[in-house]
Formats: structure tokens, C-alpha cells, sequence
């Protein structure tokens, strides 16, 4: 029960530190880090493919 109420006390501290500017900006690099890195991953997996076509 302690660490339930410890966690929801971070939770709120941490809410109240950030502004909403901030903490938006913050989601909306970590969504377009992990975009480029879905579309890199993509993009390397169809070359590969196509790359494995290729050979025979």
C-alpha cells in the first residue's frame, strides 16, 4: 500500500513540475524518435528482401 501511494505521490509531483508545453513537447520528440527509427527499420527490412530476391 506504501508503494502504491509513494508512486501516485511522484506521479503528481511530477505532473505539477511540468508545464503542459512541456510535457507535450516532450511526447511529441519521443513519437517522432520512434517514427524515424519504425521507418528506418522498414525501409532496411524491404531492401533486404528485395536484396534476397535478387540473388537467385
Amino acid at each position: 500500500m506504501k508503494a502504491k501511494l509513494l508512486r501516485m505521490f511522484v506521479l503528481i509531483a511530477i505532473l505539477f513540475t511540468f508545464t503542459n508545453c512541456e510535457l507535450v513537447e516532450g511526447i511529441f520528440k519521443a513519437g517522432v524518435g520512434v517514427g524515424v527509427f519504425i521507418v528506418l527499420a522498414v525501409l532496411a527490412f524491404i531492401i533486404y528482401v528485395i536484396s534476397r530476391f535478387g540473388k537467385k
